[in-house]
């Protein structure tokens, strides 16, 4: 019996680390989530009118996972140093709704990823054509991605411009598989955590159900 509770002690404080190990992961997905929703760089970029929303789906389901796995962590901490299975039980449902959560993101930040980069072309490509704002959502890309033109630069668009200036479409394709395969690495990583919390707290359940059915 003094092993049994020995080990079950062991679970518990590995759990307990697990899940302040797992509410400081929230908050980095939060963080990160928040970056990639608010960054000076990508919301000029794509606040403009018309411009395609796709990819911030990714990071809106980054940043509501964020904000629910610090609060899983906590009640995850308080399940473990209370040894109260519904708690555990709990936060092993709520693992596996943020899991469902992560690996959307992550999958469809990598499944998406040239659809998202195309629609952006599109719309950059197709402001080119517009000559009432198409001008001002030109100079937005051209001076925040340091590019020029479509497939070749275009010297009435930006006069300072080189030969050793990107076009940019393939400044837009760069910038955004840069954050794509951020949202997408992330989400599977954060995910993989989760597979060994849920595993942590399925143990500590059994090993405090046969604690009571030994007393």
């Amino acid at each position: 019996m003094g092993k049994v509770q020995g080990g079950m002690k062991c679970v518990k404080y590995l759990l307990f680390i697990f899940n302040f190990i797992f509410w400081l992961s929230g908050s980095l997905v939060l963080a990160v989530g928040l970056w990639l929703r608010f960054d000076p760089d990508t919301s000029s970029l794509l606040n403009e009118e018309g411009a395609p929303d796709t990819f911030f789906i990714a990071v809106y389901i980054l940043i509501i996972a964020g904000g629910v796995m610090m609060l899983v962590g906590f009640f995850g901490c308080c399940g473990a140093m209370r040894e109260s299975q519904c708690l555990l039980g709990l936060f092993f449902a709520c693992l596996m709704i943020i899991f469902g959560a992560e690996v959307a993101a992550g999958v469809f930040g990598f499944l998406n990823k040239d659809k998202i980069i195309n629609e952006v072309e599109s719309f950059y490509l197709n402001s080119l054509q517009d000559n009432t704002n198409g001008t001002a959502i030109a100079s937005i890309y051209h001076t925040v991605l340091q590019c020029c033109g479509g497939s070749e630069a275009n010297p009435t668009l930006c006069p300072d411009a080189t030969e050793e200036t990107k076009d940019c479409v393939t400044a837009i394709e760069e910038f955004f598989n840069e954050k794509l395969f951020i949202i997408g690495y992330v989400g599977i990583g954060i995910a993989g955590v989760m597979i060994i919390g849920m595993v942590f707290s399925m143990v500590l359940c059994c090993a405090i159900r046969n604690n009571r059915e030994v007393i």
